[in-house]
C-alpha cells in the first residue's frame, strides 16, 4: 500500500511540474536550435500532437485557476507563499550540491533552510539571504548531467509535457526529495493530503508567477511547438558533464521558470529584445 501512495504522490507532483513547465515553455521565441536537436526529434508527429492536449489542459484548468488565484491574492501575500515553496526545496539543492562534489554549497543549503524554516517563519522570509547566504539550486537532473549520464531523446508526455528520460527519471527523485513527504511518512492518511495539497498549490503558484512571461510569448510565437522544443533543448544545453565541462551550451534565454527568478528572467528578455 505504501507503494502505491509514493508512486500516486510522485505522479500528482510531476504532471504538475511538467505541465506547468510545458505550458510556459510552449509560447517561447523561435530562436533556431542546433541541427542535432532538430534531427533528434524523430517523434516530431507525435510530440506535436501530444504539445496541442497538453496546451489545451494549460488552457482550461491550469491558467484558468492561476487567474483566480491572482484575482484573490496582492503580491505580498503571492510573494510570501512562493517563499514557502522555494524553500521547501533546500535539502533537494542541499543533496544535489553533494552529489556534485560541493560541500560548502550543499552545507549552506542545509543552513538556508534551517534559518528560513525557524527565522524566517516556515520559509516565508529569506533570511539568510539578507546575511548573505545565496540560494543554489541544484537538481538531480543537473547532478547526473555533471556525471555524464545521456540526456536521450526529445519526447513530449502526455499530461507530463517537454521531456527527456533523463528529465522525467530526475523529476520523480526531485519529487521524493520533499520534506513534507518525509514529515507525513508514517501517516499515510496524512501525507496523502498533505502532498496532493503541496503540489497543487505549487503547480498553481508556478503558473501564476509566470503568466505575464507566457502571454507575452504566445503573442510572438509562429510555431508554439517549435519554440518550445528551442527553449526546453536550449535551456538543458547548459547543463555540463565533468568530462567535457569546455561544452556546456549556453542559452539566448533562461526558461528555467524559479519561483524567485520570474522577475529577474522576465527583465533581462525584455533588454534583449529592446
Amino acid at each position: 500500500m505504501k507503494g502505491k501512495h509514493v508512486q500516486k504522490r510522485v505522479l500528482l507532483t510531476s504532471v504538475l511540474a511538467i505541465t506547468v513547465l510545458a505550458t510556459a515553455s510552449c509560447s517561447s521565441t523561435t530562436s533556431a536550435i542546433s541541427d542535432t536537436h532538430d534531427q533528434a526529434d524523430t517523434f516530431e508527429t507525435y510530440n506535436r500532437a501530444m504539445f496541442k492536449f497538453n496546451y489545451q489542459v494549460d488552457k482550461y484548468v491550469l491558467k484558468p485557476l492561476a487567474e483566480g488565484y491572482r484575482n484573490i491574492t496582492n503580491q505580498y501575500t503571492r510573494d510570501r507563499v512562493s517563499s514557502v515553496i522555494a524553500n521547501l526545496k533546500e535539502p533537494l539543492y542541499a543533496a544535489n550540491n553533494l552529489l556534485q562534489g560541493d560541500l560548502k554549497d550543499s552545507g549552506m543549503s542545509l543552513a538556508r533552510f534551517a534559518v528560513n524554516s525557524t527565522l524566517g517563519l516556515g520559509g516565508m522570509y529569506d533570511v539568510a539571504d539578507g546575511w548573505g547566504w545565496p540560494r543554489h539550486k541544484a537538481g538531480f537532473d543537473s547532478t547526473l548531467a555533471k556525471w555524464c549520464v545521456p540526456d536521450g531523446p526529445y519526447i513530449v508526455l502526455p499530461i507530463f509535457g517537454p521531456s527527456t528520460p533523463r528529465a522525467a527519471v530526475s523529476l520523480a527523485l526531485d519529487s521524493a526529495a520533499n520534506p513534507l513527504y518525509w514529515a507525513t511518512y508514517n501517516d499515510a492518511n496524512v501525507k496523502d493530503k498533505v502532498m496532493y495539497s503541496y503540489a497543487a498549490v505549487s503547480g498553481i503558484v508556478t503558473r501564476e508567477s509566470v503568466m505575464d512571461i507566457w502571454d507575452d510569448l504566445e503573442r510572438n510565437s509562429v510555431d508554439f511547438y517549435a519554440a518550445m522544443r528551442s527553449a526546453y533543448l536550449q535551456n538543458r544545453g547548459k547543463m555540463g558533464c565533468y568530462n567535457n565541462q569546455s561544452n556546456q551550451g549556453s542559452a539566448a534565454y533562461d526558461f528555467d521558470f524559479g519561483l524567485e527568478d520570474e522577475d529577474e528572467t522576465y527583465n533581462e528578455m525584455e533588454t534583449e529584445n529592446n
